[in-house]
């Protein structure tokens, strides 16, 4: 029988967003919990992501604009069940769909500031059956780090985005000279930020706020004793049943003993080379957004004690560019708001365009490393005109008019006064780079993208331009003012998807598809829920803190009682 320094009812591996919704409802059933960060800092992947959740028939929505069974019936639509996605089956997307907003009640209810994300933010695939053209996305409202008091302030990872705006106000701004309204939006942001430097406020939002809102209720209810630069490098399992973790304390190994159970949400393995070359080839650990941590140890771990892993092929794509500086942002220069805009396109080293370039940014990364098993397209090339340069910014860099020279000079951006031209720059067939060009011109002014239908999503829209008006829709432009101008893109990511197969009560599944008892797990540490697709904004962060949720509820058993 295993021994151990210390003993917990439930033992969390990791400080995600699951991590912490788990935590506060065994806390509403009287059970002690730790939680063990293998970090300096608090939050993980929540932390420096968007930190929406995508929640079907949320309390945030109108009365009667969706159900719980048209979630149901969209998820179905969209996620295949397929032998390669054994994270997804009918029962778990119902499963989610029915639990995720009781979830987001409880959380609410344990005073976790939460709103609407947009009344204006469509799911992924809205043309598909239960489909929503508004918008199922919750997030957290803006936080000011200091309500965590000084021992915990600093321990909060850091996110993307430290002004105090909500993260839909945000996605408004680079239109405010278009608008009064998004004027007004700007200067109520300025004048909290001013206030704010007055009063010693330091605001977060996205997904710090969110962790941050979390991370206070776990605090002020004394939920949990977190503990950072704490990694766990084994599970302990004793006649198939987990009862516990070696983790390290003062530079040695520490046994914690769980009498409930483990709940694993490590996250992923995004910034280990050796397992992408393995799982996922022609992707680079430089082009993720992931955090640093992400290094795939539990994945290895519960493989070598029998686990299933699944979806090890599938990332969260999120298409970057290595623009000026890339190698140390914090976060890497995406280029969905780039080729999602009017007068942009992608093309391969062929010079053909071989997708839509809106929609979701998972397919569009897993499109370019498909096409590039036949045709060479990593990286591919975002064609643009000057009526593009004179309106919008580039890959997250800012304008032309102010970035242009060093852009140029740094080589990554190409330019050219005629495409054919800017074919011989970027070294794609001239031709082929001036008929596709063509082709794209003459669609935009017949109205219709005949090849892959660009504009006909309620979301293709929404990474467009709402003030676009000389074209058929918010997101096709003509290419044909020059100069013409090329910036290379690559298929990036946000975290992978893959990892440990789960059933519907969040248990891992061993080898043969029987769950190990007292083992749970969460977030990208598992094969998603929604298999091999991502069917709306926040539909990572909204599983893992559902299925996390669900892992207490099951390891406490309280049943319908919550």
């Amino acid at each position: 029988m295993a021994q151990f320094d210390e003993t917990f009812d439930w033992v969390i591996v990791g400080s995600g967003a699951g991590s912490m919704s788990s935590a506060l409802l065994m806390k509403q059933a009287n059970k002690s919990v730790v939680i063990l960060e293998k970090a300096e800092w608090v939050g993980g992947t929540t932390c420096k992501s968007g930190g929406v959740m995508w929640i079907p028939a949320n309390r945030f929505m109108e009365p009667g604009e969706d159900t719980v069974e048209k979630g149901v019936e969209y998820l179905n639509a969209v996620v295949e069940d397929a032998p390669d996605a054994p994270g997804t089956n009918p029962e778990r997307r119902r499963t989610y769909v029915v639990e995720a907003r009781k979830m987001l009640d409880f959380i609410v209810g344990q005073g976790v500031e939460l709103e609407r994300g947009s009344t204006f933010w469509p799911d992924y695939y809205d043309e598909l059956p239960g489909g929503v053209k508004t918008s199922r996305t919750v997030t957290a409202l803006p936080f000011d780090t200091n309500e965590l008091g000084k021992e915990w302030a600093p321990k909060l990872r850091k996110g993307f985005l430290e002004v105090p705006a909500k993260l839909d106000e945000g996605m408004q701004l680079p239109y405010m000279k278009h608008s009064w309204e998004i004027k007004k939006i700007f200067l109520k942001i300025a004048g909290r930020f001013v206030l704010g430097k007055l009063t010693g406020k330091h605001w977060v939002t996205a997904g710090a706020a969110l962790q941050g809102r979390m991370l206070k209720a776990v605090l002020e209810k004394r939920a949990a004793d977190i503990r950072v630069n704490s990694p766990v490098n084994e599970v302990i399992l004793e006649g198939g049943r987990a009862v516990g973790v070696v983790t390290v304390k003062d530079g040695k190994p520490w046994r914690i003993g769980a009498n409930l159970g483990v709940l694993i949400n490590a996250g992923g393995f995004s910034q280990n080379q050796a397992m992408r070359d393995k799982y996922m080839p022609g992707t680079r650990k430089e082009w993720s957004n992931g955090i640093e941590t992400d290094t795939g140890d539990l994945h290895v771990e519960l493989e070598r004690k029998g686990a299933a892993l699944g979806q090890m092929d599938q990332m969260v794509g999120f298409q970057m560019s290595e623009a000026p500086g890339w190698d140390t942002d914090y976060v890497k220069p995406g280029t969905q708001s780039t080729t999602g805009k009017p007068h942009a396109i992608q093309v391969d080293q062929s010079g053909v365009r071989y997708m839509n370039e809106g929609g979701s940014y998972e397919e569009f990364c897993e499109n370019m490393l498909i096409r590039d098993k036949t045709v060479p397209a990593i990286p591919s090339w975002a064609i643009m005109d000057q009526q593009y340069m004179d309106k919008y910014a580039v890959a997250g860099k800012g304008m032309a008019k102010k970035n242009m020279a060093k852009w140029l000079e740094s080589g990554w951006m190409r330019k050219a006064d005629s495409v054919e031209a800017l074919a011989d720059a970027i070294k794609v067939p001239s031709a082929a780079l001036k008929g596709t060009v063509d082709r794209w011109n003459g669609f935009v002014r017949n109205g219709k993208d005949e090849d892959f239908h660009r504009g006909e999503r309620a979301y293709d829209n929404w990474l467009g331009d709402p003030f676009f008006k000389e074209g058929p829709n918010a997101c096709m432009g003509t290419i044909e003012k020059g100069p013409f101008y090329a910036i290379p893109v690559v298929p990036g990511d946000v975290g992978t998807y893959g990892g440990v197969v789960c059933d519907s009560q969040s248990r891992v599944l061993k080898a043969d598809g029987t769950p190990f008892e007292g083992l749970y797990a969460c977030g990208v540490s598992t094969a998603s829920p929604m298999g091999k697709v991502y069917p709306g904004a926040g539909a990572s962060v909204g599983p893992s803190m559902t299925f996390g949720w669900i892992a207490a509820k099951h390891a406490a058993g309280l049943g319908n009682q919550v």
